[in-house]
């Protein structure tokens, strides 16, 4: 399993609670151990105990986004170090469930955690996980959606750093209000405009002079 992958856990957690719309899914240990995927034997760890433990975890991970969001670096840098070294992982070289065409194993490196309980696994996961995107990619590839009230955490993979958006539906919705805005501010100025020309032609109908003009 590449580290690349376990990004993935920071970004399932964070996503759980969307704050501008007072949503929150960790409400239950059913809907904390929806969360391991697949790794449902460190899933079955889960207690009524990690419920309170994860959402504690998800608003420190929210918190290295928000920084890098706002281009402290070092800020975001710090706030992740501070979750590695309260949740160690062992990296390790496995070969298991992947085989190559002569039947050898695909050596990759892998994460052992060594948890006290359920959150302590999956936060050393997600952290490690998240810090390998953040060396390898740069602080500014961690982003927030741009399309308010969404604030859902993103990796930006793009070749071009151009990516603003969790996902497709929420790049659509942006531009159709952007579109809107730009046509209610033209309608406005539209209106503006027809509103000082028929002020204008009613003063020459008149015959009155504007304010301010000489004879």
């Amino acid at each position: 399993m590449e580290l690349a992958y376990y990004s993935d856990y920071a970004l399932r957690l964070i996503n759980s609670e969307e704050p501008a719309r007072g949503k929150d899914a960790l409400t239950s240990v059913e809907a904390v151990r929806a969360l391991f995927g697949a790794n449902q034997s460190a899933a079955r760890r889960t207690t009524d105990a990690d419920v309170t433990r994860f959402r504690s975890v998800r608003g420190r991970l929210r918190a290295v986004f928000e920084a890098a969001n706002e281009g402290d670096e070092t800020l975001a840098v710090d706030l992740l170090n501070s979750l590695l070294l309260e949740f160690p992982v062992s990296p390790q070289i496995s070969g298991h469930d992947h085989r190559d065409d002569d039947g050898r194993p695909l050596w990759h490196m892998h994460l052992a955690d060594h948890p006290s309980n359920a959150t302590a696994g999956y936060a050393a996961i997600a952290a490690m996980g998240l810090a390998f995107h953040l060396t390898e990619y740069g602080v500014d590839r961690l982003g927030l959606c741009q399309a308010a009230p969404c604030r859902n955490a993103y990796l930006d993979t793009s070749t071009n750093r151009s990516r603003r958006y969790c996902s497709d539906r929420c790049a659509t919705r942006a531009n159709v209000a952007a579109y809107r805005a730009r046509k209610r501010e033209e309608a406005d100025r539209s209106a503006r405009t027809g509103r000082t020309t028929e002020n204008a032609q009613r003063t020459s109908a008149s015959g009155e002079r504007p304010s301010g003009s000489g004879r």
